[in-house]
């Protein structure tokens, strides 16, 4: 199943893209309908709640008073952790249970409005921001919700900022328009991303990709775009001992493929065999079991070389994945080659012209192919020279990972 993490700040209209995504065929698990499930008259979470904050806080109908709880913990940080100790766990529970009844074609949205402040982001294939600016938020509170400016100012603080949960967004509805025009980008969301990822995803499929080399302009959101897919890897096994951005994209000021590209560390290829299911839903099924990179100095022996493939679900988001072992000539090359470059300018300005030359010369390709392979002879009679030189020099050597890196 594809699982969506959704969220945004109070009057940002996220309920409104959730109504439309269950409407569409998504199964919609919603936080806030649980939190009130939870503290129903008569259940475990309101006798906890009315331990912690007094009778005070029950209605005469034993129900809870949430405009008087509300007045409490947003103006107290301290009591608003206390409330979300009793509150989230049963939540997560009750999310926990709805989620395994779920088909593995569904497409399931959890509506999290505190998804980025409880870090629960890597949890989903993909986190939805639904946005809007704050001065908007905060007219939309006062003039539909009857708040006073200073109480709407108030809740936001209490929540994460607009800009932290922009940069743990995968996909940003902006909500400052009108509801038609919201609505027409939820179901364009739907068809064009969402449908065609959870389908691969049932097929075990990475999505498909056409196209010869095209170079972009560095884009800095690159290395933010892998930070999240590589939290997902991270989570996916313990047996993943460490995951690195590496290729053009991870290198500042170099045009590339628009394609990340990610290593994924393990002790051994069955290792790599060991952890292909769960990788592939995480989102990043296999694409070739028995891949393996062209050799290059010092250790010419094909077999060392050899790793796992696998590659990105998700047709929004062109990701490459590869599984090497740790400590291996490949592992090694990838990150002693970014390292490189990082630090040497001028080796930048050669790696790119090289790349604009060769997407000019292949520019016809309907795939990447040949224009990877003619790379190559540079990798080995130019690149490796002065990479091997200045990791000397340097004193150079690569991370080292841990098993809590898993």
């Amino acid at each position: 199943m594809l699982k969506i993490g959704l969220t945004g700040g109070i009057a940002s209209g996220k309920s409104l893209v959730s109504a439309r995504l269950r409407e569409l065929g998504a199964v919609l698990i919603d936080a806030d309908a649980l939190a009130r499930e939870v503290v129903e008259p008569g259940t475990p979470g309101l006798a906890d709640v009315v331990a912690e904050f007094g009778k005070d806080i029950v209605d005469a109908e034993g129900r809870l008073d949430r405009a008087r709880l509300g007045a409490i913990v947003f103006a107290e940080p301290d009591r608003r952790e206390a409330l979300n100790a009793i509150i989230h766990p049963r939540v997560r529970e009750k999310a926990a249970a709805m989620l395994a009844t779920a088909k593995p074609g569904d497409i399931v949205v959890q509506d999290i409005p505190l998804l980025v402040e409880t870090g629960q982001g890597s949890s989903f294939h993909l986190v939805l921001v639904v946005d809007a600016p704050d001065e908007e938020r905060i007219r939309r509170m006062t003039e539909i919700r009857g708040m006073t400016a200073e109480d709407a100012v108030s809740r936001m603080a209490a929540q994460a900022s607009r800009e932290e949960r922009l940069a743990a967004a995968d996909i940003v509805l902006e909500n400052f328009g009108t509801v038609e025009e919201v609505t027409e980008l939820v179901e364009t969301l739907w068809e064009e991303r969402l449908v065609p990822f959870a389908r691969n995803l049932a097929a075990g499929r990475p999505a498909p990709r056409a196209g010869g080399p095209v170079l972009r302009p560095p884009n800095p959101d690159w290395p933010a775009q892998a930070g999240r897919l590589l939290a997902r890897i991270r989570r996916a096994s313990p047996e993943v001992l460490g995951a690195d951005h590496i290729g053009s994209t991870s290198v500042p000021g170099l045009p590339a493929k628009d394609i990340i590209d990610l290593q994924v560390n393990v002790s051994s290829l069955e290792a790599a065999d060991r952890i292909a299911g769960v990788l592939g839903e995480a989102g990043f099924p296999l694409r070739e079991a028995s891949a393996r990179d062209t050799p290059k100095p010092p250790d010419l022996d094909p077999s060392a070389w050899q790793k796992r493939f696998h590659a990105n679900a998700d047709p929004g988001r062109a990701a490459n994945v590869h599984v090497r072992v740790l400590g291996s000539p490949g592992w090694r090359y990838a990150l002693l080659f970014r390292d490189w470059l990082r630090a040497n300018p001028e080796a930048v300005a050669m790696y790119a012209a090289l790349k604009q030359e060769l997407a000019a010369q292949y520019a016809g390709d309907g795939r990447t192919l040949a224009y990877a392979e003619a790379k190559e002879p540079w990798f080995t009679e130019v690149a490796w020279p002065l990479m091997d030189a200045w990791a000397s020099s340097s004193g150079w050597q690569p991370p080292s990972y841990s098993m809590a890196q898993g």
